[in-house]
């Protein structure tokens, strides 16, 4: 079976992105598809971004959300977007899931048979209980533990003043724990682009840790700070996702088009920092 990891490199690597393309498709943002109904303008829309930009991304992040709200006929239109998908490029399913025990093991069941994903992103609030199951169950596979968000109350208990280490300090100490018992396997962490200073302290925290970074584009986040401490000292590069911006470029017929130039402008934007920041390090060796 190919990994996660050796499909995840692979993509970086042949691609030279770092770019994961998030798959939100909100039927009030799309184009206007005449004699479709919104789940049938969900699958033709998904299917379109993914052909249009899958040669230059590293990965796409479909969020279970915007499918699950259309019942099972989203469902189904979720499975047909991943199918869509080439084999050569991952996907990660953003679900967020933090259940325990058998619970847990069958949302992965979920996620890594029905839908064929290659990753997913879970909630860690229940502890360990959260991630053993699916990396027991589901060896060479992907899990990124949401750490740091990039939501604007996400620090509320994330990094709650007084108390020392901050919790998003202590999930990133046992994910690395976690990454370091199951090998064969990817875990990553969320770390939001809008926090810059906690994604700089969570770098030194776990230099060999993936991450997946969102709040790029609509929310504000720095692409500068995603690309300079994003990567890790070995192994697959960082999953720097953007939906809206990429998604959205375009509400007219042409959306998978500007889709794609859009795409091109932050794969070329991403490459143009690592290069810069690649001659920084090398000038300071």
């Amino acid at each position: 079976m190919i990994t996660f990891r050796d499909k995840l490199c692979a993509a970086q690597k042949n691609h030279q992105s770092w770019l994961c393309v998030g798959l939100d498709p909100d039927p009030a943002q799309m184009p206007v598809m005449p004699g479709l109904n919104d789940v049938s303008r969900i699958t033709t829309f998904c299917q379109a971004i993914v052909e249009a930009t899958h040669d230059l991304v590293c990965a796409f992040k479909p969020n279970l959300a915007f499918f699950l709200a259309h019942g099972s006929e989203g469902l189904r239109a979720l499975k047909e977007t991943i199918r869509a998908v080439p084999d050569d490029v991952p996907v990660v399913l953003d679900a967020k899931l933090g259940d325990i025990g058998n619970t847990q093991r069958l949302y992965g069941q979920a996620v890594f048979g029905a839908f064929d994903a290659d990753a997913v992103t879970i909630s860690p609030y229940m502890g360990e209980d959260v991630i053993i199951p699916l990396l027991d169950a589901y060896p060479g596979r992907g899990v990124y533990v949401v750490c740091r968000s990039s939501n604007p109350d996400g620090g509320r208990f994330q990094d709650h003043p007084g108390h020392s280490p901050y919790l998003y300090e202590q999930v990133a100490t046992a994910a690395q724990g976690w990454a370091q018992t199951y090998p064969q396997s990817v875990v990553g962490l969320v770390v939001g682009a809008t926090q810059p200073d906690e994604m700089v302290a969570l770098r030194e925290i776990t230099p060999e840790l993936p991450f997946l970074i969102p709040g790029v584009g609509a929310q504000g986040g720095s692409l500068d700070v995603a690309v300079r401490y994003g990567a890790p000292i070995d192994g697959p590069g960082p999953l720097i996702n953007v939906s809206r911006g990429v998604l959205y470029a375009s509400k007219r017929a042409d959306y998978a088009s500007a889709a794609r130039d859009a795409a091109t402008r932050l794969r070329d934007d991403i490459n143009q920092l690592r290069e810069s920041t690649k001659d920084h390090q090398d000038e300071q060796a």
